[in-house]
């Protein structure tokens, strides 16, 4: 392969991997809606303490995230059996959890001496759901959606 062959190809999968990582990013967002959605409320409405609110939040965003990903962002990965890719793709999620709740925790913690509640927890939510994307991204990329 000429080298003016291999840099347009280079050039062609780093836009697509930037595009699947825009989509990634969009399909987050309307995760995050989900999750702060179900924060807040399970949190405040509800009175559940916010590890319990968050890790539910989390989980539902989580299954807003896969069934889009597998829809839209990664189509063709639905030639795979939802059955095997599900659980790699809870597998990362719920690691990206516990770095999502560590990072929650920590910063609630500093925030709360500084910010009023909502939007103490609030704040620490949003850094949290920015670093877990790009955990999420990477482990979800180099695993359950390998080689599409």
């Amino acid at each position: 392969m000429s080298s003016n062959r291999l840099s347009v190809l280079l050039r062609y999968e780093n836009r697509k991997e930037l595009i699947r990582f825009i989509k990634f990013a969009m399909v987050g967002s309307i995760g995050a809606v989900v999750d702060f959605s179900v924060l807040n409320l399970a949190h405040k409405a509800f009175g559940l303490p916010l590890v319990v609110s968050n890790t539910l939040s989390f989980s539902l965003a989580v299954l807003s995230n896969f069934t889009w990903n597998r829809l839209w962002t990664f189509p063709e990965s639905r030639t795979r059996p939802i059955r095997s890719q599900l659980p790699q793709f809870a597998l990362v999620n719920v690691i990206g959890l516990a770095i999502n709740n560590l990072i929650l925790v920590g910063l609630h913690a500093l925030f709360s001496r500084y910010i009023p509640d909502p939007w103490d927890y609030n704040l620490a939510k949003a850094i949290a759901i920015v670093i877990v994307l790009f955990w999420n991204f990477g482990a979800n990329r180099l695993w359950t959606y390998r080689g599409l």
